[in-house]
């Protein structure tokens, strides 16, 4: 923990949330919804489980019932584990239903409000979008980055090839290439991108500042006021140094679009495009952020989707065969599978859907706040309480999904007498306004890299001293803590560090692989 409070500060901060309830609580117009029984004052805390937190809100929903609530300091949490609430409530009643909590540190301190994925609902949340979704969010306006999405997915698959033990750097430098390129038109490095390493300094930064393990002060608000000379705020200090990181991730690519704008050799992208013309210096924040929130926010899941691609592949031999020979029946083996396939591919493109629900990217997604009080299912939502869609159990529902926790692509898949099985994405990126904007371009290119992938790779466990090393499955989450599961806003989903070969799967496969490097030296 950043900051560690004396038993004063404890003291007196208990104190205050005592006298808070008692002088400011409102009457409950209506039950809340049912959930475990909290303790006075501390309410659940004492509840809340240190890791697999969506595991544990699955569990109680088949105790209380879809719709779950439990309370953290008076803070009461509303917990959806059904996508019928998710919908109903999170679209909907989208109007009331898209800000986000208000996270003291991580958010006002540091500065990650300036940001999409803290941005309270509003007229700039409504700017932000606007210009994303104008750049990729539809089919229709991906399709001018198609090529670009390819072109970087084949430098993936050779880099890969090249280095098949540096499996996870690779995809980090594929997914910051491709959205670096798009967002301020530049280049990323073979290696040690300066770029890419502030954004990634950043985002582990924002996983302990948006966290209340990681500051006392993002449970008790008040304490983020205090002067910076008090004994104990020395957290304000470490806010300041991470709010220059932020800073510098937001600043550097920015700056870096002006001057090849001034020198007239810019390439198009959606900073430079935005910046034309007369704009006012509030207009050239908005752009800023806007372009920084486009990398931050897509970079980290399209690294969790195809690395757990990787590892489904590792673990479903037999599903990777099944691909394989559909790439090999519809294209042949003398090329690599492009977008323009994807229609072509339907088991391919039911593996995509399947990397997607089996271990999705957010188990938890980023929580939502409602504005105003509401009721729901004859239950009373109060005005401010943060509401959480355990995307997980919706996308682990027995009732949705048969045998939800084995990987098996054909459910997505139509036979005789059975219909395909429900689509995860609308659930997987997100409800309503707070839907991600980028989920067209995670979309392509997850799928790309699994199609390519899947061209000419075989990839298998490995053997090591005569034994097969089995991978393991159990996911950890972007922020781990025994309070992660109220207030942390990283909602990422991460594999474990696993081990897998990767090898041409066949000497046309390889024939392929040395061509690509030709075409690339050249």
């Amino acid at each position: 923990m950043v900051y560690s409070p004396t038993l004063l500060d404890a003291v007196a901060v208990l104190v205050a949330v005592i006298l808070f309830n008692r002088l400011f609580s409102k009457k409950r117009q209506g039950p809340l919804p049912p959930g475990p029984k909290g303790l006075p004052i501390i309410g659940n805390m004492l509840d809340m489980p240190a890791s697999h937190e969506w595991r544990t809100f699955a569990q109680w929903g088949e105790r209380w019932g879809d719709i779950v609530s439990v309370t953290f300091l008076g803070q009461p949490y509303i917990i959806l584990n059904s996508a019928k609430h998710a919908f109903d409530m999170l679209e909907k009643k989208s109007s009331i239903y898209s800000s986000r909590p208000i996270i003291p540190v991580g958010g006002e301190l540091v500065g990650w409000n300036r940001t999409l994925a803290l941005l309270p609902y509003g007229n700039k949340f409504r700017e932000y979008r606007r210009l994303i979704f104008q750049l990729i969010g539809s089919k229709k306006n991906m399709e001018r980055f198609v090529p670009l999405v390819e072109d970087k997915t084949r430098d993936f698959i050779v880099e890969v090839y090249q280095q098949p033990t540096e499996l996870l750097k690779h995809i980090r430098k594929s997914a910051g290439a491709i959205i670096l390129t798009m967002s301020h038109g530049y280049e990323v490095q073979a290696e040690n991108d300066p770029f890419v390493a502030t954004v990634d300094e950043a985002m582990e930064q924002f996983a302990i500042c948006t966290s209340p393990a990681g500051f006392l002060a993002n449970i008790f608000p008040a304490l983020a006021h205090i002067p910076a000379w008090v004994p104990g705020a020395g957290f304000r200090k470490v806010a300041a140094a991470w709010r220059r990181t932020l800073d510098e991730m937001c600043d550097k690519p920015h700056e870096f679009v002006k001057q090849r704008m001034a020198n007239g050799t810019d390439i198009s992208n959606f900073t430079s495009v935005n910046l034309e013309g007369d704009i006012t210096p509030e207009r050239e924040e908005l752009v800023k952020n806007a372009a920084s929130s486009l990398y931050a926010g897509g970079a980290d899941t399209t690294v969790s989707a195809i690395n757990t691609f990787y590892l489904a592949m590792t673990l479903n031999p037999e599903v990777q065969k099944k691909a394989q020979a559909e790439i090999e029946a519809v294209i042949g083996t003398d090329r690599l599978p492009t977008t323009e396939d994807r229609d072509n591919l339907p088991y391919v493109n039911a593996v995509l859907l399947e990397v997607f629900r089996w271990n999705n990217v957010a188990p938890l997604a980023i929580p939502h706040r409602v504005i105003e009080d509401d009721f729901h299912a004859g239950y009373f939502i109060p005005k401010d309480s943060i509401v959480i869609a355990n995307v997980w159990r919706m996308l682990h529902d027995a009732e949705t999904y048969a045998d939800p926790m084995t990987f098996n692509p054909d459910r997505f898949l139509a036979a005789p007498g059975k219909e395909p099985e429900t689509d995860p994405r609308g659930m997987v990126f997100g409800f309503g306004r707070r839907i991600c904007p980028g989920l067209q371009l995670a979309d392509s290119s997850v799928f790309l890299a699994v199609a390519m992938s899947l061209a000419v790779f075989k990839i298998e466990k490995p053997v090591e001293n005569g034994e097969v090393v089995e991978p393991s499955t159990e996911y950890t989450a972007g922020t781990v803590s025994a309070l992660t599961i109220v207030a942390s806003v990283r909602r990422t989903s991460h594999p474990p560090p696993y081990k897998c070969e990767i090898k041409p799967r066949s000497a046309k496969a390889e024939t392929l692989l040395h061509s690509l490097i030709e075409h690339k030296n050249n």
